[in-house]
């Protein structure tokens, strides 16, 4: 299936944009996010998603606006869910000098977070957990994930476990930058080599 990537960027920016306004009802900024092991409109490894390890990616991201004190993600499906999106991930309160995230974030909420992004919390994903759980997609279909990644103005301080909707309601006003990342996944029969 060909992706048109000006396609796939412009949604993701409109339906996550749609739900947030930033400092005073200014646009946010836009700045950088990547990752060292998958890219916007390419497909991910195997090893995000349930049919591989599981684990959470790594993120990086950069040209934060000055005055950013705390950073939020989510990772989201907006092909899937009733209504969409369907929520892959939520993590927030990563602290504003944190260049991203590392991989294989842990599961067990009650494990303490890699140090460099001490004080970070997940919150609760479209199967009702606080934690990752990567892609998977019905066999054959093509689906695109949208990470986005929001520069704050404050550290919220927030509790574990908000879902996408009470995270989102709690930055608002707070949002002065956001980047955003979309990979694709597509599940392939177990006989065949899988993406």
């Amino acid at each position: 299936m060909k992706v048109s990537l000006p396609v796939v960027m412009g949604a993701a920016l409109l339906l996550t944009g749609a739900a947030v306004t930033g400092l005073r009802g200014q646009a946010p900024t836009t700045f950088i996010v990547e990752s060292p092991t998958m890219t916007t409109g390419r497909f991910m490894p195997r090893d995000y998603s349930p049919d591989g390890r599981n684990l959470s990616p790594p993120l990086t991201w950069s040209g934060l606006p000055a005055g950013t004190r705390q950073v939020a993600v989510i990772s989201q499906d907006f092909g899937a869910g009733r209504p969409p999106p369907w929520v892959h991930w939520i993590i927030y309160n990563i602290p504003g000098d944190a260049g991203g995230l590392p991989e294989g974030i842990p599961f067990d909420p009650d494990h303490p977070m890699p140090a460099e992004i001490a004080g970070a919390v997940q919150g609760n994903n479209g199967w009702g957990l606080p934690a990752y759980r990567g892609p998977a997609p019905p066999l054959g279909s093509v689906h695109n994930y949208h990470f986005a990644v929001f520069a704050l103005d404050e550290a919220l301080d927030l509790p574990p476990g908000l879902d996408r909707g009470e995270l989102l309601l709690a930055i608002e006003g707070h949002v002065i930058g956001q980047g955003d990342m979309v990979p694709l996944y597509e599940r392939q029969p177990m006989n065949q080599f899988p993406r």
